[in-house]
């Protein structure tokens, strides 16, 4: 078996390709959800995908489901922070509940799931972690100003942890999609995206969840060592970061 590795929000979107392009190079996958046993179970009889459910906004959860995951496939090497949630709206009338939902999954999970993995890797010498942020973590966006906080404090979390991990054989890097052909960019109007969005994206074209997918497995690669604390931007030219 290859190196143990967690995707969270690993059976849709892009989460689903990297678990798919992972498993393609070797790795033993274990693809974490939160909701949705139709999907889950549809991806495990499609990919042969071991798939484990719990919620990384919980730090109990991801403790327990980080557990089951070592018990049944061995320790794990490689985590991809992938696991993210929206609740748009404009900030004037956001929740503390809508800032709250977004904050405790989009950037806490990454706490809840790296910290327990983290000592093993310590003591290994070895690790992978990949933290997938967002443009809007960069340039920011009207409506997500909760989305924009939690994924720019990503870019933080993998700058710092990235020098904590160096002299122990521990890469931390993060990749900034731009706008991605999932079920939820596919969702917007189509009048909203050919006249709005792809007008601003240079290439002329929403990217493809294997796009991500492909540098997540550069990432977590032995090719990548001399790589970490770097944010990989993947939008098409639509912003420079």
């Amino acid at each position: 078996m290859g190196k143990v590795a967690i995707v969270t929000g690993g059976t849709r979107g892009i989460g689903a390709a990297v678990s798919k392009a992972l498993k393609a190079e070797g790795y033993t996958v274990a693809a974490n959800y939160a909701g949705n046993d139709e999907a889950a179970e549809a991806f495990k009889a499609e990919t042969g995908i071991a798939v484990f459910k719990w919620d990384v906004s919980s730090y109990e959860s991801c403790e327990a489901g980080i557990r089951s995951v070592e018990a049944e496939l061995g320790p794990v090497e490689v985590l991809v922070n992938n696991a993210g949630i929206t609740r748009d709206v404009m900030f004037h009338k956001m929740t503390p509940e809508q800032w709250g939902a977004v904050i405790n999954t989009n950037l806490t999970g990454l706490f809840n799931m790296t910290r327990p993995v983290w000592e093993g890797m310590r003591a290994r010498k070895f690790g992978r972690i990949v933290n997938i942020s967002s443009i809007n973590g960069q340039k920011g966006q009207a409506g997500q100003v909760n989305y924009s906080a939690a994924k720019a404090g990503d870019v933080g979390f993998t700058k710092a942890l990235a020098q904590e991990g160096a002299r122990v054989g521990i890469t931390v890097n993060a990749i900034c999609p731009g706008y991605i052909a999932t079920e939820m960019v596919r969702a917007i109007d189509e009048k909203v995206l050919n006249e709005r969005i792809l007008p601003l994206i240079p290439v002329g074209r929403l990217g493809e969840p294997d796009e991500i997918a492909r540098c997540v497995v550069f990432l977590a690669s032995d090719a990548a060592g001399y790589i970490t604390g770097s944010t990989l931007t993947v939008n098409g030219g639509q912003y420079f970061h």
